[in-house]
């Protein structure tokens, strides 16, 4: 008999075949017994009918508890009644282990409970929808990138000699007997790796030891980071743009199935089209005056101001051109205004806030080592950055794409640490 996954039983309609699963629900009916298995790929209803009692199937079906993994067998149907609109018309049930008392009940539970037991809360179909459109949205990505785009994927060290951004949110760690840090970002690295392939990306995950509780926050996240040779601001702005789209539009294609168990408004999402809607530092503050902020030219813009922000349109927005003295040592200042710099930020819909962060670079060996020194960052960790500056420089730019926040927006989900197999909060490690 042969072993098939759920997402594919439509194929074998009218044959007898095995599944390798685990029980996620069951109920009796007098004669009838209903048993709900999944496979990870789907869920299948199993039905047993028989007169007596003592019936093996019966008896196998009444040793049965929640998550108890199973082999079950039969013929299968078509049921528009069932889930999926398949059914199993059992043979026989084969119980592999019988599970303990699953924790994880129906009813509600505390989010430290749940999060205590991630490893058993990954099971959950809202869980599993989740992670499946994670997965879809990683996979987008990476097809528009090495397909549509033509990128060179080059993978950035976990582990730096030094600050890509920030001093004051490193992990830092011992390198036999030298100081070395959990990478905030393989931006620098793509810079370097840009000068040899033009295109390229890095995609993988990055550490901060930022001491924030938001919705927003992880400690461990994942992040993709295209960088572009010959690219200004405005290029790196488009290539943003086209990517979100193309992300969004294969998730409403291919995983339309979990954002409706999500019951996420699908109508939000395909409005997701370009152009998004630019505007800059200067006109954020103003919008935000207007709302009741009580802020002025070079203050930042944070978490709360990014809300309203992000509510006030259907589409994502652009800020762009933001203070340089807010902004990485190594983004480039704005010609016309200096105090600028070529920088943006992503901000979702639907009060999300930022996905994306990007600039262009300073391409100038002068301008950057005066940047270094002001902001007193140790030179000699950065002589070989400072080298890309001296040997054919151009202009160039990137952002970075953060994956959690990416999901929880396309998802709906109201915190990042679902959005993550086993999510770093502060504090939290386990499990």
């Amino acid at each position: 008999m042969e072993w098939v996954y759920i997402e594919d039983i439509g194929k074998y309609v009218g044959k007898e075949v095995e599944i390798r699963g685990w029980v996620y629900n069951k109920r009796s009916s007098g004669r009838i017994r209903f048993l709900l298995v999944r496979d990870g790929t789907g869920i299948i209803q199993s039905t047993a009918y028989s007169k007596e009692k003592d019936n093996p199937i019966f008896r196998a079906f009444d040793e049965l508890t929640l998550e108890s993994s199973v082999i079950v067998r039969g013929m299968v149907k078509e049921e528009n009644r069932a889930p999926g609109g398949y059914e199993l018309e059992l043979s026989e049930i084969i119980p592999v282990q019988i599970a303990e008392d699953y924790p994880i009940t129906p009813k509600e539970h505390g989010v430290g409970f749940l999060m205590a037991h991630r490893h058993l809360w990954l099971r959950s179909s809202k869980q599993v929808a989740i992670m499946k459109i994670r997965h879809e949205i990683i996979r987008a990505i990476r097809d528009f990138l090495d397909i549509e785009k033509k990128f060179t994927l080059i993978d950035a060290p976990i582990l730096t000699p030094a600050a890509c951004e920030g001093t004051t949110t490193l992990f830092e760690t011992d390198y036999f007997g030298d100081k070395a840090y959990l990478s905030q970002s393989g931006q620098l690295y793509m810079e370097a790796a840009a000068m040899a392939h033009g295109k390229v990306y890095c995609f993988g995950p990055t550490f901060r030891a930022e001491k924030s509780k938001t919705r927003r926050h992880l400690m461990e996240f994942w992040m993709v980071e295209p960088e572009i040779a010959y690219y200004k601001l405005d290029d790196a702005i488009a290539l943003a743009e086209e990517m979100i789209e193309f992300i969004v539009i294969r998730v409403l294609e291919r995983r339309r199935k979990e954002l409706e168990r999500l019951e996420r408004d699908i109508n939000s999402l395909e409005k997701v089209k370009r152009p998004f809607v630019k505007i800059s530092y200067d006109e954020a503050i103003e919008l935000l005056k207007k709302e009741g902020f009580n802020m002025e030219w070079g203050d930042e813009i944070g978490g709360d101001e990014e809300t309203v922000l992000s509510k006030k349109f259907e589409k994502p927005v652009i800020v762009h051109r933001f203070p340089a003295l807010q902004k990485a040592f190594y983004m480039e200042p704005d010609p016309e205004r200096p105090e600028l710099s070529l920088s943006f930020d992503m901000l979702a819909p639907e009060g999300y806030g930022e996905i994306i962060g990007g600039s262009e670079r300073i391409s100038d060996y002068d301008l950057l080592l005066k940047r270094i020194r002001e902001n007193k960052l140790p030179e000699d960790a950065f002589k070989w950055y400072l080298d890309l500056r001296k040997y054919g420089s151009v202009p160039h730019s990137g952002f970075g794409l953060g994956i959690e926040r990416t999901v929880a927006w396309i998802t709906g989900v109201k915190h990042v640490r679902e959005t993550i197999p086993f999510p770093r909060l502060l504090y939290k490690i386990y499990p």
